[in-house]
Protein backbone atom coordinates (compact mmCIF):
# COMPACT_ATOMS: atom_id res chain seq x y z
CA UNK A 1 0.00 0.00 0.00
CA UNK A 2 0.64 3.10 -1.02
CA UNK A 3 1.90 5.49 1.85
CA UNK A 4 2.23 9.13 0.17
CA UNK A 5 -1.17 11.16 0.55
CA UNK A 6 -1.88 13.26 -2.71
CA UNK A 7 -5.14 14.77 -1.34
CA UNK A 8 -5.70 18.00 -2.81
CA UNK A 9 -5.85 21.30 -0.36
CA UNK A 10 -8.71 23.51 -0.46
CA UNK A 11 -7.99 26.73 0.12
CA UNK A 12 -10.31 28.45 2.88
CA UNK A 13 -12.14 32.01 2.96
CA UNK A 14 -9.44 32.39 6.62
CA UNK A 15 -6.46 31.47 4.94
CA UNK A 16 -6.82 33.16 2.10
CA UNK A 17 -4.53 36.04 1.15
CA UNK A 18 -5.73 38.71 -1.15
CA UNK A 19 -3.15 40.60 -3.43
CA UNK A 20 -3.79 44.24 -4.94
CA UNK A 21 -2.92 44.46 -8.81
CA UNK A 22 -3.06 47.57 -10.80
CA UNK A 23 -3.81 47.61 -14.46
CA UNK A 24 -2.95 50.42 -17.06
CA UNK A 25 -5.90 50.46 -19.80
CA UNK A 26 -4.16 52.89 -22.05
CA UNK A 27 -4.33 51.02 -25.69
CA UNK A 28 -5.82 48.07 -24.32
CA UNK A 29 -8.52 45.97 -26.26
CA UNK A 30 -11.39 46.36 -23.50
CA UNK A 31 -12.77 42.10 -24.34
CA UNK A 32 -8.88 41.02 -24.03
CA UNK A 33 -8.44 43.01 -21.13
CA UNK A 34 -11.57 42.22 -19.27
CA UNK A 35 -11.39 38.84 -19.50
CA UNK A 36 -7.62 38.51 -17.85
CA UNK A 37 -8.99 40.84 -15.82
CA UNK A 38 -11.98 38.61 -14.50
CA UNK A 39 -9.37 35.45 -13.84
CA UNK A 40 -7.85 37.59 -11.55
CA UNK A 41 -11.22 38.41 -9.52
CA UNK A 42 -11.72 35.16 -9.23
CA UNK A 43 -8.36 33.49 -8.33
CA UNK A 44 -7.94 31.45 -11.06
CA UNK A 45 -4.12 32.63 -11.97
CA UNK A 46 -3.33 31.32 -8.55
CA UNK A 47 -2.54 27.37 -7.77
CA UNK A 48 -4.60 27.46 -4.44
CA UNK A 49 -7.68 28.35 -6.84
CA UNK A 50 -11.12 26.46 -4.99
CA UNK A 51 -14.42 27.08 -7.15
CA UNK A 52 -16.67 28.12 -4.41
CA UNK A 53 -14.19 30.07 -2.08
CA UNK A 54 -13.32 34.02 -3.11
CA UNK A 55 -9.51 33.09 -3.34
CA UNK A 56 -9.06 36.03 -6.40
CA UNK A 57 -6.90 39.45 -5.82
CA UNK A 58 -7.74 42.85 -6.09
CA UNK A 59 -7.66 44.65 -9.17
CA UNK A 60 -7.11 48.32 -10.59
CA UNK A 61 -7.67 49.97 -13.45
CA UNK A 62 -6.09 52.85 -14.45
CA UNK A 63 -6.65 54.94 -17.67
CA UNK A 64 -9.88 53.74 -18.39
CA UNK A 65 -11.20 56.06 -20.87
CA UNK A 66 -8.32 55.20 -22.99
CA UNK A 67 -9.29 51.56 -23.80
CA UNK A 68 -10.06 50.74 -26.83
CA UNK A 69 -12.49 48.83 -29.37
CA UNK A 70 -11.34 46.34 -32.06
CA UNK A 71 -13.52 46.51 -35.82
CA UNK A 72 -16.60 49.10 -36.11
CA UNK A 73 -17.34 48.51 -31.86
CA UNK A 74 -16.61 51.98 -31.12
CA UNK A 75 -19.46 53.02 -33.52
CA UNK A 76 -21.98 50.46 -33.97
CA UNK A 77 -21.97 48.44 -30.42
CA UNK A 78 -24.50 49.86 -27.78
CA UNK A 79 -25.57 48.73 -24.76
CA UNK A 80 -29.63 47.89 -23.32
CA UNK A 81 -31.28 48.10 -20.24
CA UNK A 82 -34.64 46.95 -19.35
CA UNK A 83 -36.46 48.15 -16.23
CA UNK A 84 -39.21 45.76 -16.80
CA UNK A 85 -42.03 48.27 -17.32
CA UNK A 86 -43.93 48.77 -20.39
CA UNK A 87 -41.63 51.03 -22.98
CA UNK A 88 -38.59 51.02 -20.11
CA UNK A 89 -35.49 49.38 -22.39
CA UNK A 90 -32.81 52.13 -23.14
CA UNK A 91 -30.22 52.10 -25.52
CA UNK A 92 -26.70 53.95 -24.91
CA UNK A 93 -24.20 53.72 -27.88
CA UNK A 94 -20.29 52.94 -26.17
CA UNK A 95 -19.08 56.09 -28.05
CA UNK A 96 -21.57 58.39 -25.69
CA UNK A 97 -21.11 56.18 -22.78
CA UNK A 98 -17.14 56.86 -23.58
CA UNK A 99 -17.55 60.38 -23.41
CA UNK A 100 -19.70 60.71 -19.76
CA UNK A 101 -18.45 57.59 -18.37
CA UNK A 102 -16.15 55.17 -19.41
CA UNK A 103 -15.14 53.21 -16.42
CA UNK A 104 -18.87 51.65 -17.01
CA UNK A 105 -18.05 50.10 -19.87
CA UNK A 106 -14.95 47.92 -18.08
CA UNK A 107 -17.30 47.76 -15.06
CA UNK A 108 -19.81 45.76 -17.07
CA UNK A 109 -18.11 43.62 -19.51
CA UNK A 110 -16.11 42.18 -16.60
CA UNK A 111 -19.45 42.09 -14.70
CA UNK A 112 -20.82 39.59 -17.66
CA UNK A 113 -17.70 37.36 -17.25
CA UNK A 114 -17.73 36.46 -13.38
CA UNK A 115 -20.43 33.83 -12.16
CA UNK A 116 -23.87 35.56 -11.41
CA UNK A 117 -24.26 34.11 -7.95
CA UNK A 118 -23.37 35.13 -4.39
CA UNK A 119 -19.98 34.96 -5.13
CA UNK A 120 -20.08 36.90 -8.10
CA UNK A 121 -21.19 39.60 -6.46
CA UNK A 122 -18.56 39.74 -4.08
CA UNK A 123 -15.73 39.11 -6.94
CA UNK A 124 -17.39 42.31 -8.09
CA UNK A 125 -16.82 44.51 -5.35
CA UNK A 126 -12.53 43.80 -5.77
CA UNK A 127 -12.48 45.62 -9.07
CA UNK A 128 -12.03 49.52 -8.52
CA UNK A 129 -11.72 51.93 -12.11
CA UNK A 130 -10.35 55.28 -12.57
CA UNK A 131 -10.32 57.04 -15.64
CA UNK A 132 -6.79 58.87 -14.74
CA UNK A 133 -3.67 57.97 -13.24
CA UNK A 134 -4.54 58.32 -9.72
CA UNK A 135 -5.97 56.08 -7.48
CA UNK A 136 -6.58 56.38 -3.61
CA UNK A 137 -5.35 52.99 -3.01
CA UNK A 138 -1.65 53.59 -2.59
CA UNK A 139 -1.54 52.10 1.22
CA UNK A 140 -2.23 48.89 -0.33
CA UNK A 141 1.08 49.13 -2.35
CA UNK A 142 -0.47 47.03 -5.86
CA UNK A 143 2.04 45.07 -7.71
CA UNK A 144 1.54 46.49 -11.53
CA UNK A 145 -0.36 43.20 -13.27
CA UNK A 146 1.94 42.22 -16.52
CA UNK A 147 -0.22 40.31 -19.46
Amino acid sequence: MNTLSYKTKSAKKEEVVHNWYVIDGTNQVVGRMCSKIATVLRGKHRPDYTPHVDCGDYVIIINADKVRFTGNKAEQKSYLTFSGYPGGQKEIAVQKLMNERPERILEKAVRGMLPKTKLGRAMIKKLFVYTGTEHPHIAQKPAEFKF
